[in-house]
Protein backbone atom coordinates (compact mmCIF):
# COMPACT_ATOMS: atom_id res chain seq x y z
CA UNK A 1 0.00 0.00 0.00
CA UNK A 2 1.06 3.64 -1.07
CA UNK A 3 -0.27 6.49 0.07
CA UNK A 4 0.00 10.00 -1.49
CA UNK A 5 -1.24 13.49 -0.82
CA UNK A 6 -1.62 16.29 -3.00
CA UNK A 7 2.09 17.66 -2.16
CA UNK A 8 3.57 14.50 -2.54
CA UNK A 9 4.26 14.90 -6.23
CA UNK A 10 6.10 17.89 -6.08
CA UNK A 11 8.53 16.37 -3.39
CA UNK A 12 9.12 13.15 -5.79
CA UNK A 13 9.77 15.70 -8.29
CA UNK A 14 12.04 18.05 -6.33
CA UNK A 15 14.03 15.03 -4.83
CA UNK A 16 14.77 14.20 -8.43
CA UNK A 17 16.30 17.09 -9.30
CA UNK A 18 13.08 18.68 -11.23
CA UNK A 19 13.06 21.74 -9.11
CA UNK A 20 11.76 24.07 -11.79
CA UNK A 21 8.85 21.82 -13.00
CA UNK A 22 8.08 21.08 -8.56
CA UNK A 23 7.98 24.51 -8.54
CA UNK A 24 5.50 25.50 -11.13
CA UNK A 25 3.03 22.69 -9.86
CA UNK A 26 3.29 23.58 -6.40
CA UNK A 27 2.62 27.21 -7.78
CA UNK A 28 -0.61 26.45 -9.97
CA UNK A 29 -1.69 23.95 -7.88
CA UNK A 30 -1.61 24.72 -4.23
CA UNK A 31 -0.34 28.26 -3.87
CA UNK A 32 -2.14 30.45 -6.37
CA UNK A 33 -5.44 28.89 -5.67
CA UNK A 34 -4.87 29.31 -2.12
CA UNK A 35 -3.92 33.06 -2.30
CA UNK A 36 -6.68 33.39 -4.64
CA UNK A 37 -9.44 31.91 -1.87
CA UNK A 38 -7.67 34.31 1.03
CA UNK A 39 -7.48 37.11 -1.66
CA UNK A 40 -11.34 36.67 -1.97
CA UNK A 41 -12.38 36.35 2.25
CA UNK A 42 -10.40 39.25 2.94
CA UNK A 43 -12.18 41.76 0.33
CA UNK A 44 -15.53 40.06 0.52
CA UNK A 45 -16.51 39.38 4.22
CA UNK A 46 -15.57 43.34 5.12
CA UNK A 47 -17.51 44.86 2.33
CA UNK A 48 -20.63 42.70 3.34
CA UNK A 49 -19.98 44.37 6.74
CA UNK A 50 -19.90 47.53 4.76
CA UNK A 51 -16.37 48.22 5.62
CA UNK A 52 -13.33 48.80 2.85
CA UNK A 53 -10.34 46.49 3.80
CA UNK A 54 -6.67 47.92 3.63
CA UNK A 55 -4.76 47.71 0.57
CA UNK A 56 -8.62 46.54 -1.24
CA UNK A 57 -7.61 47.61 -4.67
CA UNK A 58 -4.15 46.28 -4.61
CA UNK A 59 -5.84 43.13 -3.11
CA UNK A 60 -8.44 42.34 -5.35
CA UNK A 61 -6.03 43.37 -8.57
CA UNK A 62 -4.13 40.98 -7.47
CA UNK A 63 -7.12 38.05 -7.29
CA UNK A 64 -8.01 39.00 -11.28
CA UNK A 65 -4.08 38.45 -12.21
CA UNK A 66 -4.16 35.09 -10.63
CA UNK A 67 -7.57 33.76 -11.86
CA UNK A 68 -5.42 32.08 -15.25
CA UNK A 69 -2.96 30.59 -13.05
CA UNK A 70 -4.95 29.06 -10.66
CA UNK A 71 -4.96 25.39 -12.56
CA UNK A 72 -6.94 22.93 -9.70
CA UNK A 73 -9.56 21.83 -12.20
CA UNK A 74 -6.79 21.04 -15.01
CA UNK A 75 -4.94 19.36 -12.17
CA UNK A 76 -8.21 17.09 -11.64
CA UNK A 77 -8.73 16.26 -14.71
CA UNK A 78 -4.58 14.60 -14.39
CA UNK A 79 -5.91 12.47 -11.61
CA UNK A 80 -8.58 11.18 -13.71
CA UNK A 81 -5.90 10.29 -16.54
CA UNK A 82 -3.59 8.43 -14.11
CA UNK A 83 -5.99 6.57 -12.32
CA UNK A 84 -7.28 5.53 -15.92
CA UNK A 85 -3.36 4.66 -16.58
CA UNK A 86 -2.18 3.12 -13.71
CA UNK A 87 -5.69 1.08 -13.20
CA UNK A 88 -4.14 -2.23 -14.54
CA UNK A 89 -0.87 -2.15 -12.68
CA UNK A 90 -2.60 -1.72 -9.56
CA UNK A 91 -5.75 -1.12 -7.80
CA UNK A 92 -6.02 2.88 -7.41
CA UNK A 93 -8.62 3.69 -4.41
CA UNK A 94 -9.52 7.54 -4.46
CA UNK A 95 -9.01 8.86 -0.63
CA UNK A 96 -11.32 11.98 0.73
CA UNK A 97 -8.92 14.47 -0.05
CA UNK A 98 -9.72 13.66 -3.89
CA UNK A 99 -13.93 14.04 -3.44
CA UNK A 100 -12.90 17.51 -1.72
CA UNK A 101 -10.36 18.32 -4.21
CA UNK A 102 -13.20 17.76 -6.38
CA UNK A 103 -15.87 20.00 -3.97
CA UNK A 104 -13.25 22.53 -3.55
CA UNK A 105 -13.34 23.05 -7.67
CA UNK A 106 -16.62 23.14 -7.75
CA UNK A 107 -17.20 25.68 -5.20
CA UNK A 108 -14.10 28.07 -5.88
CA UNK A 109 -15.66 28.01 -9.86
CA UNK A 110 -19.13 29.03 -8.73
CA UNK A 111 -17.73 32.09 -6.17
CA UNK A 112 -15.76 33.18 -9.12
CA UNK A 113 -18.85 32.91 -11.39
CA UNK A 114 -21.39 34.94 -9.21
CA UNK A 115 -18.53 37.56 -8.29
CA UNK A 116 -19.29 40.28 -10.23
CA UNK A 117 -16.01 42.31 -10.06
CA UNK A 118 -17.43 45.88 -11.32
CA UNK A 119 -19.80 45.54 -7.71
CA UNK A 120 -16.57 45.71 -6.11
CA UNK A 121 -14.77 47.99 -8.22
CA UNK A 122 -17.62 50.64 -7.42
CA UNK A 123 -17.35 50.24 -4.10
CA UNK A 124 -13.89 52.33 -4.75
CA UNK A 125 -14.05 55.83 -4.05
CA UNK A 126 -12.41 56.98 -7.33
CA UNK A 127 -9.80 59.88 -5.75
CA UNK A 128 -9.11 63.71 -7.14
CA UNK A 129 -6.74 64.03 -8.50
CA UNK A 130 -4.01 61.81 -7.51
CA UNK A 131 -0.61 62.23 -8.98
CA UNK A 132 0.06 61.54 -12.55
CA UNK A 133 -4.08 60.59 -12.92
CA UNK A 134 -6.02 61.48 -15.97
CA UNK A 135 -9.45 62.34 -14.66
CA UNK A 136 -11.02 65.51 -16.79
CA UNK A 137 -10.14 66.29 -20.65
CA UNK A 138 -8.67 64.66 -23.32
CA UNK A 139 -8.82 61.35 -25.25
CA UNK A 140 -10.16 58.53 -23.00
CA UNK A 141 -8.73 55.66 -22.05
CA UNK A 142 -10.05 52.30 -20.59
CA UNK A 143 -8.33 50.92 -17.66
CA UNK A 144 -8.12 46.96 -18.51
CA UNK A 145 -8.72 45.59 -15.00
CA UNK A 146 -11.25 48.10 -13.12
CA UNK A 147 -12.95 49.19 -16.98
CA UNK A 148 -13.02 52.52 -15.63
CA UNK A 149 -13.23 55.04 -18.55
CA UNK A 150 -10.15 57.22 -18.12
CA UNK A 151 -9.00 60.64 -19.78
CA UNK A 152 -6.00 62.16 -20.71
CA UNK A 153 -4.27 64.52 -22.83
CA UNK A 154 -1.26 62.46 -23.69
CA UNK A 155 -1.60 60.62 -26.71
CA UNK A 156 -0.31 57.47 -25.76
CA UNK A 157 -1.41 57.31 -22.36
CA UNK A 158 1.80 56.50 -21.40
CA UNK A 159 3.09 57.27 -17.37
CA UNK A 160 -0.78 57.43 -16.49
CA UNK A 161 -2.48 55.77 -13.48
CA UNK A 162 -6.07 54.36 -13.09
CA UNK A 163 -7.56 57.02 -10.22
CA UNK A 164 -9.39 54.09 -9.05
CA UNK A 165 -7.38 50.73 -9.00
CA UNK A 166 -3.88 52.53 -9.94
CA UNK A 167 -3.32 49.83 -12.76
CA UNK A 168 -0.92 51.89 -15.12
CA UNK A 169 -2.75 53.23 -17.86
CA UNK A 170 -1.81 52.54 -22.10
CA UNK A 171 -4.08 52.88 -25.26
CA UNK A 172 -2.42 49.55 -26.44
CA UNK A 173 0.19 47.15 -24.41
CA UNK A 174 3.74 48.35 -25.24
CA UNK A 175 5.88 46.32 -27.57
CA UNK A 176 2.98 43.97 -28.49
CA UNK A 177 3.72 42.42 -31.50
CA UNK A 178 7.51 42.16 -30.64
CA UNK A 179 7.01 40.70 -27.16
CA UNK A 180 4.29 38.23 -29.00
CA UNK A 181 6.85 37.40 -31.42
CA UNK A 182 9.98 36.38 -28.98
CA UNK A 183 7.46 34.12 -26.53
CA UNK A 184 6.05 32.78 -29.47
CA UNK A 185 9.86 31.65 -31.35
CA UNK A 186 10.62 30.43 -27.92
CA UNK A 187 7.39 28.31 -27.33
CA UNK A 188 8.05 26.82 -30.93
CA UNK A 189 11.87 25.81 -29.73
CA UNK A 190 10.68 24.61 -26.53
CA UNK A 191 8.16 22.37 -28.31
CA UNK A 192 10.68 20.36 -30.21
CA UNK A 193 12.08 18.64 -27.56
CA UNK A 194 9.28 18.17 -25.71
CA UNK A 195 7.37 15.97 -27.78
CA UNK A 196 10.94 14.26 -29.21
CA UNK A 197 12.47 13.68 -25.52
CA UNK A 198 10.72 11.13 -23.26
CA UNK A 199 8.22 12.69 -20.55
CA UNK A 200 8.29 9.93 -18.36
CA UNK A 201 11.22 7.17 -17.42
CA UNK A 202 9.44 3.85 -15.99
CA UNK A 203 11.85 1.34 -14.25
CA UNK A 204 10.07 -2.04 -13.52
CA UNK A 205 12.08 -5.10 -12.12
CA UNK A 206 15.44 -3.33 -13.68
CA UNK A 207 14.01 -2.77 -17.25
CA UNK A 208 13.87 0.61 -18.20
CA UNK A 209 11.54 2.14 -20.58
CA UNK A 210 11.13 5.48 -21.81
CA UNK A 211 7.94 6.96 -23.29
CA UNK A 212 6.76 10.03 -24.99
CA UNK A 213 4.04 12.45 -25.43
CA UNK A 214 2.90 10.92 -28.55
CA UNK A 215 4.00 6.99 -27.41
CA UNK A 216 1.75 7.55 -24.15
CA UNK A 217 -1.24 8.58 -26.87
CA UNK A 218 -0.44 5.36 -28.66
CA UNK A 219 -0.62 3.45 -25.54
CA UNK A 220 -4.49 4.70 -24.71
CA UNK A 221 -4.97 3.50 -28.17
CA UNK A 222 -3.41 0.26 -28.24
CA UNK A 223 -5.26 -0.17 -24.23
CA UNK A 224 -8.56 0.60 -26.23
CA UNK A 225 -8.96 3.82 -24.23
CA UNK A 226 -9.65 6.27 -27.29
CA UNK A 227 -11.55 8.70 -25.25
CA UNK A 228 -8.80 9.20 -22.79
CA UNK A 229 -5.68 8.86 -25.96
CA UNK A 230 -8.29 11.96 -27.32
CA UNK A 231 -8.11 13.80 -24.33
CA UNK A 232 -4.18 13.56 -23.94
CA UNK A 233 -3.78 14.16 -27.62
CA UNK A 234 -5.64 17.19 -27.78
CA UNK A 235 -4.34 18.78 -24.52
CA UNK A 236 -0.83 17.67 -25.13
CA UNK A 237 -0.25 17.51 -28.99
CA UNK A 238 -2.88 19.65 -30.87
CA UNK A 239 -4.02 22.32 -28.69
CA UNK A 240 0.07 23.64 -27.83
CA UNK A 241 0.50 23.50 -31.89
CA UNK A 242 -2.79 25.49 -32.63
CA UNK A 243 -1.73 27.88 -30.02
CA UNK A 244 1.40 28.63 -31.72
CA UNK A 245 -0.37 29.03 -35.41
CA UNK A 246 -2.90 31.15 -33.70
CA UNK A 247 -0.98 33.48 -32.08
CA UNK A 248 1.65 33.40 -34.97
CA UNK A 249 -0.77 34.28 -37.52
CA UNK A 250 -2.50 37.09 -35.45
CA UNK A 251 0.92 38.72 -34.71
CA UNK A 252 1.50 38.28 -38.94
CA UNK A 253 -1.45 39.98 -39.67
CA UNK A 254 -1.75 42.87 -37.40
CA UNK A 255 2.16 43.77 -39.02
CA UNK A 256 0.94 43.48 -42.74
CA UNK A 257 -2.15 45.75 -41.28
CA UNK A 258 -4.98 42.86 -42.54
CA UNK A 259 -8.35 44.46 -42.64
CA UNK A 260 -9.70 40.95 -43.41
CA UNK A 261 -12.09 39.22 -40.61
CA UNK A 262 -11.52 41.24 -37.83
CA UNK A 263 -13.99 39.12 -35.67
CA UNK A 264 -12.95 35.78 -36.56
CA UNK A 265 -9.15 37.03 -35.50
CA UNK A 266 -10.57 38.48 -32.03
CA UNK A 267 -12.46 35.07 -31.80
CA UNK A 268 -9.41 33.23 -32.74
CA UNK A 269 -7.43 35.24 -29.97
CA UNK A 270 -10.19 34.66 -27.09
CA UNK A 271 -9.76 30.82 -28.05
CA UNK A 272 -6.50 30.55 -27.96
CA UNK A 273 -6.28 32.37 -24.98
CA UNK A 274 -9.17 30.27 -22.93
CA UNK A 275 -7.81 26.93 -24.01
CA UNK A 276 -4.13 27.31 -23.75
CA UNK A 277 -4.19 26.63 -19.59
CA UNK A 278 -5.30 22.89 -20.24
CA UNK A 279 -2.13 22.01 -21.93
CA UNK A 280 -1.05 21.43 -18.08
CA UNK A 281 -2.78 18.18 -18.07
CA UNK A 282 0.28 16.22 -19.19
CA UNK A 283 2.51 18.00 -16.49
CA UNK A 284 -0.07 17.27 -13.85
CA UNK A 285 -0.50 13.72 -15.17
CA UNK A 286 3.66 13.05 -14.89
CA UNK A 287 3.36 14.86 -11.56
CA UNK A 288 0.86 12.28 -10.36
CA UNK A 289 2.47 9.29 -11.35
CA UNK A 290 6.29 10.25 -10.29
CA UNK A 291 3.80 10.61 -6.94
CA UNK A 292 2.21 7.12 -7.08
CA UNK A 293 4.78 4.84 -8.27
CA UNK A 294 7.50 5.40 -6.47
CA UNK A 295 8.10 1.12 -5.10
CA UNK A 296 12.08 0.93 -5.31
CA UNK A 297 12.87 -1.67 -7.48
CA UNK A 298 9.49 -3.00 -8.00
CA UNK A 299 8.47 -0.18 -10.24
CA UNK A 300 9.27 3.68 -10.46
CA UNK A 301 8.81 6.52 -12.60
CA UNK A 302 10.81 9.37 -13.44
CA UNK A 303 10.07 12.89 -14.76
CA UNK A 304 11.91 13.21 -18.38
CA UNK A 305 13.24 16.37 -19.75
CA UNK A 306 10.52 16.32 -22.33
CA UNK A 307 8.16 17.43 -18.89
CA UNK A 308 10.07 20.46 -18.47
CA UNK A 309 9.90 21.50 -22.14
CA UNK A 310 6.49 20.85 -21.93
CA UNK A 311 5.63 22.67 -18.95
CA UNK A 312 8.10 25.70 -20.26
CA UNK A 313 5.98 25.39 -23.64
CA UNK A 314 2.68 26.09 -21.75
CA UNK A 315 3.45 28.79 -19.53
CA UNK A 316 5.20 30.68 -22.48
CA UNK A 317 2.57 30.63 -24.44
CA UNK A 318 -0.16 31.59 -21.74
CA UNK A 319 2.34 34.57 -21.30
CA UNK A 320 2.48 35.67 -24.95
CA UNK A 321 -1.61 35.81 -25.26
CA UNK A 322 -1.40 38.22 -22.52
CA UNK A 323 1.41 40.15 -24.21
CA UNK A 324 -0.79 39.80 -27.71
CA UNK A 325 -3.17 43.29 -27.77
CA UNK A 326 -6.09 42.30 -29.82
CA UNK A 327 -6.96 46.14 -30.12
CA UNK A 328 -4.76 46.23 -32.82
CA UNK A 329 -6.64 43.91 -34.76
CA UNK A 330 -9.56 46.90 -35.11
CA UNK A 331 -6.69 49.78 -35.29
CA UNK A 332 -6.39 49.03 -38.49
CA UNK A 333 -10.46 48.75 -39.54
CA UNK A 334 -10.56 52.52 -38.14
CA UNK A 335 -7.83 53.24 -40.12
CA UNK A 336 -9.72 52.42 -43.22
CA UNK A 337 -12.94 53.89 -42.20
CA UNK A 338 -10.95 57.13 -42.21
Amino acid sequence: VHETILITGVQELYHQGMWILATVVLLTTIVMPAAQMMGLLYVLVPLRLNRLPWKLKQVFRLIQSLQPWAMMEVFMLGILVSIVKLGKMATIVPGIAAFAFMALIFVLAASMAVLDPHAVWERIKIQDNPPGSPVVRGNPISCHTCHLLCRSHSHGGYGLTCPRCGTHLHRRKPDSIARSWALILTAAIFYVPANVLPITIVTSLGKQQADTIISGVIYFISSGMWPIALVIFVASVFVPLLKLLALGYLSFSVQRKSVWRPVDRTKIYRMAEVVGRWSMVDVYVVTILVAMVNLGALATIEAGPAAVYFCGVVIITMFAAMSFDPRLIWDQMENKNE
